[in-house]
């Protein structure tokens, strides 16, 4: 074998153990989708769903019959005197007797004022509300989530621009050296030269050390399943041509704290029939099939007996006067429902005033953002000059050490700009009940 392909193998090699050890990249959707997969609150909150659901059920209902089976035995030891119409009384010791019995009831409420029927409709408003709970709970989920994955995003550029900035210091030491080594500096620039590699080695350190703890936070959020080595992306698309008005009108639709109102109102609604229904009386069927058998023992007019058949019946009850229970109930429950309106009065303003904070704070952060941008060009333009003006003496240690304090400042400035600005985009989209209807890539 040759030594070109000796090193065509090498190179190949060496290109295939490098991807291997790359970091596995997760996309915001893979992090929503795990969220959803993992994320405990989430679970519990699809758990209390099918709780409502299994309440809001035909057989939670009460418009079922009840079927119900008996059976019974009883056994006697007595002693009896028996005075007969004609002739001495005689009497009995000891005298055995038992009896046995079994039966199927069955019980059906055939109207009950109509207070099933507003209890199983409330009931399936409950159902509806839970589930409108459950999507408050994934919203606050996949907000805290990008909370936590953009400070990943962000640190992990901000560890790149300190890299980067350490990199530089080690240049410009390893140039301090071989000047003051031919005389061209003193031993002055040399030290200061050491001084900020470690004031960066420093920094870089703690920025490393935050992004292994924000990328923990995130394997919490998702559910504790992401892989030991991963990354983010930290490439941001904004949501451009947004109409405040539309928004406006959406939020007044699909917010989740008034749709959870709105539900409460006509649960609270349902709560006042199913109280008046107690005013009207309550009409039954009930039917019995049943098996008795009797051992009597000396002394009875008969002996045994056995006995089957079948009754059935129909009953009417109404409570003419509870002694104000039901007045009481009802009055309170119009008073509950007064204020679930009120509430949502209150709310419609408290969230009116919510979304126009949202939307201002929305559009100065993508301004920020846009002029941080502006500004990484300047500082990047003003260092490239004084580092070329370093290089030829006409700058000292001093002026290029605060031009690359200023582009890497600038650098962690946009930084953060970007990601508070998408973050601020997400949280007016919840407001407006739109962050689920949004892809996250």
């Amino acid at each position: 074998m040759n030594t070109k392909c000796l090193y065509i193998i090498l190179l190949v090699l060496g290109i295939s153990l490098k991807l291997s050890a790359q970091e596995q990249l997760i996309t915001p959707s893979e992090a929503v989708s795990m969220a959803l997969d993992n994320n405990y609150g989430i679970k519990v909150a699809s758990n209390s769903v099918k709780i409502a659901e299994n309440n809001a059920d035909i057989l939670n209902s009460g418009y079922l019959p009840t079927l119900d089976g008996r059976a019974g035995a009883n056994y006697n030891v007595n002693n009896r005197e028996v005075e007969f119409a004609s002739g001495p009384p005689q009497t009995f010791n000891g005298v055995e007797s038992s009896s046995y019995n079994a039966s199927v009831n069955l019980n059906y409420t055939i109207f009950d004022g109509l207070g099933r029927s507003y209890n199983y409709r409330q009931l399936k408003e409950q159902y509806e509300l839970s589930e409108i709970e459950a999507r408050e709970t994934i919203e606050n989920t996949i907000i805290q989530l990008f909370s936590v994955y953009y400070n990943v995003a962000q640190l992990t550029e901000n560890t790149d621009a300190i890299q980067q900035t350490l990199d530089i210091s080690k240049d410009r030491l390893i140039r301090a050296n071989y000047q003051f080594e031919y005389g061209q500096s003193t031993k002055l620039a040399v030290l200061n030269a050491e001084v900020d590699i470690n004031n960066d080695s420093i920094s870089l350190i703690n920025a490393k050390q935050q992004l292994k703890n924000f990328k923990r936070d995130l394997n919490f959020v998702t559910g504790n399943v992401l892989p030991e080595d991963f990354n983010v992306k930290t490439e941001i698309t904004f949501i451009l041509g947004l109409d405040k008005q539309s928004l406006y009108e959406k939020t007044l639709a699909n917010n989740v704290s008034l749709l959870q109102m709105e539900k409460n109102i006509i649960i609270g609604e349902y709560d006042i029939k199913f109280g008046k229904s107690a005013y009207l009386p309550t009409v039954g069927l009930s039917g019995n099939y049943g098996w008795n058998k009797n051992n009597n023992g000396p002394g009875s007019f008969a002996v045994g007996s056995v006995s089957t058949g079948f009754s059935a019946g129909l009953n009417l009850s109404w409570n003419l006067f509870d002694g104000g229970t039901t007045i009481t109930r009802v009055k309170n429950a119009k008073i509950n429902l007064e204020n679930q309106k009120l509430l949502k009065e209150q709310l419609v303003i408290d969230i009116t005033r919510n979304f126009n904070n949202a939307w201002d704070d929305y559009q100065n952060k993508l301004d920020i953002y846009r002029i941080q941008e502006d500004n990484i060009i300047t500082a990047q333009n003003n260092f490239d000059r004084t580092k070329e003006k370093f290089g030829i003496g006409q700058v000292n240690s001093i002026e290029f050490r605060q031009a690359q304090l200023n582009l890497l400042n600038a650098e962690l400035s946009r930084n953060q700009a970007k990601y508070t600005a998408k973050l601020a985009e997400l949280q007016m989209l919840q407001i407006s009940g739109e962050l689920l209807n949004i892809s996250f890539d």
